[in-house]
């Protein structure tokens, strides 16, 4: 049985480790809150550009087609956005994406996909790609609490243009999608091409008039909402990430405590058979002269 004072020795630590845990644990509950008002205000958004890209799919225009919107015959090529975080200390919300993306990619092989291409946004996905020893185009990292859109345009679009050079057949985002608190859903979704049912096909077939022109419009239209649904995963993730530090963090903290319970009590019977040994000793030295 350890001694004593190896026993406060190793309540001490627990008690620092706690202490740790718990300010990480506030941290991430005010980081949290900030995070889901950031993602809740881009959804508008998200919406209101997702219903005008699908009316403008389905527009009448003569003779133009929007490289977006063309599928492949047969998948070979396949490009990946995986989006993850920077820190780790989150429970198994990266392991959860991660095994997603893997899953995935072992299926379109086994359905003829020879090539893949990936775009890491954060630290995690990239050392996890890196490892995989997949073919990592573009990546961004140290994105910070807060998402920028100038941060994710450069490395997404190095996946746009290898698809519109006909370098890729189909795009996909991966990313942690925020349920509740207490639960982060991983979802992998195609990103290009936008298919019908991606967009949300129009009850009504509307009218536009252009300026300067339709296909300049489409263009524009169709990269920013390509745009806008990287960002709105980015704000997903990082609202799921720090849900899950704050759940982590209030897991460990408790545990912790039920450590420290543990050792004292253990502390306290070592004590009281150190105590009881010396009486004993004492007694049986007074009997003895």
């Amino acid at each position: 049985m350890a001694s004593g004072k190896e026993i406060r020795t190793k309540i001490k630590s627990v008690q620092n480790t706690r202490k740790i845990t718990k300010a990480m644990e506030m941290v991430a509950a005010s980081k949290m809150r900030k995070a889901q008002q950031r993602m809740r205000a881009a959804r508008p958004y998200a919406d209101k550009i997702r219903r005008l890209a699908a009316n403008l799919s389905q527009a009448n225009i003569s003779d133009y087609k929007h490289p977006f919107l063309v599928s492949a015959d047969k998948v070979r090529r396949v490009g990946i956005v995986l989006v993850t975080t920077d820190k780790g200390l989150c429970g198994g919300l990266n392991t959860n994406i991660q095994r997603v993306a893997l899953t995935s990619m072992k299926e379109w092989e086994s359905q003829g996909v020879t090539e893949f291409k990936v775009t890491a946004i954060g630290n995690k996905g990239l050392g996890f790609m890196q490892r995989l020893r997949a073919n990592v185009v573009s990546s961004a990292v140290q994105l910070g609490d807060t998402p920028h859109l100038e941060k994710l345009i450069g490395p997404v679009k190095v996946m746009l243009d290898l698809f519109q050079a006909g370098e890729l057949d189909a795009v996909f985002i991966g990313y942690s999608r925020f349920i509740n608190t207490m639960k982060q859903e991983p979802v992998l979704e195609q990103l290009l091409p936008l298919t019908g049912e991606k967009l949300g096909t129009p009850e009504t077939s509307w009218d536009y008039l252009y300026e300067p022109d339709p296909e300049t419009v489409i263009d524009e239209m169709l990269v920013r909402y390509v745009e806008a649904l990287v960002y709105q995963a980015v704000a997903e993730n990082m609202a799921s990430e720090q849900s899950a530090r704050m759940v982590a963090m209030k897991a460990a903290s408790d545990n912790a405590k039920s450590v420290i319970g543990d050792l004292q009590l253990v502390y306290n019977k070592t004590r009281q058979a150190a105590i009881t040994k010396e009486l004993s000793e004492i007694v049986g030295g007074a009997a003895a002269v």
